[in-house]
């Protein structure tokens, strides 16, 4: 796997699109489907020729995660930025604690495996495979001590499709993590290096909006 800055800003995108929608259900309880669908199916594309090959192979997948991370390294203002901005920091530091679970990874990659037959029959956004991806999320990271604080609209948030789509998006959003840590992507870079992957997120969410990436 390629640990430039350019693979290192798209897994990056990847934890911040999935952190992206997990506001946008908290707080209106929906997402753009084709966004949603882009995050999902990252879950089953586990032998990547690339990194954008995680994302379908188009920038455009990633665009909403770019922007976000554009902007929000940048210069976030608004309280829905500060939360997806929380979101993303703590979906990296839960992957942190579940590369040292070895026996849960495992547990995951074998439940996410099971659930192909789902994703196949029914495709990605359908209701049955988002339950059984929540489920995923709920008997693994849940457990862990330290949990992600969900905000938004507590009747939106009390519906059980919405606690679904959030609980199988932030297991999307550890899968970019996971990808992230294997191009060489580190916390501390977010603090050091954080004008530069703005930059980075910016130039490649432009060629997304121009849809004339092609990856090398």
């Amino acid at each position: 796997m390629s640990k430039s800055i350019t693979d290192q800003t798209l897994a990056l995108a990847g934890v911040f699109q999935a952190a992206t929608l997990v506001s946008q259900v908290a707080h209106q309880g929906n997402c753009a489907e084709s966004t949603l669908e882009t995050c999902l199916q990252s879950l089953f594309v586990t032998d990547p020729d690339n990194t954008l090959e995680v994302y379908g192979g188009e920038l455009m997948n990633l665009r909403e995660g770019l922007d976000a991370l554009a902007k929000i390294l940048s210069n976030q203002t608004r309280q829905q930025d500060m939360d997806i901005l929380r979101y993303s920091l703590n979906l990296i530091q839960l992957e942190s604690t579940l590369n040292r679970n070895p026996d849960m990874l495992a547990a995951i990659g074998q439940r996410i495996n099971q659930a192909r037959h789902t994703a196949n029959h029914f495709g990605y956004v359908h209701g049955n495979l988002i339950s059984n991806l929540a489920s995923v999320y709920q008997d693994t990271i849940s457990t862990f001590r330290q949990r992600i604080q969900v905000t938004g609209n507590p009747t939106v948030l009390q519906r059980d499709e919405n606690a679904a789509k959030v609980r199988a998006l932030l297991l999307a959003g550890i899968r970019s993590a996971v990808l992230w840590r294997q191009t060489g992507g580190r916390r501390w870079q977010l603090i050091f290096r954080r004008r530069k992957i703005a930059a980075t997120a910016r130039a490649l969410a432009e060629q997304a909006n121009q849809s004339v990436y092609s990856p090398r």
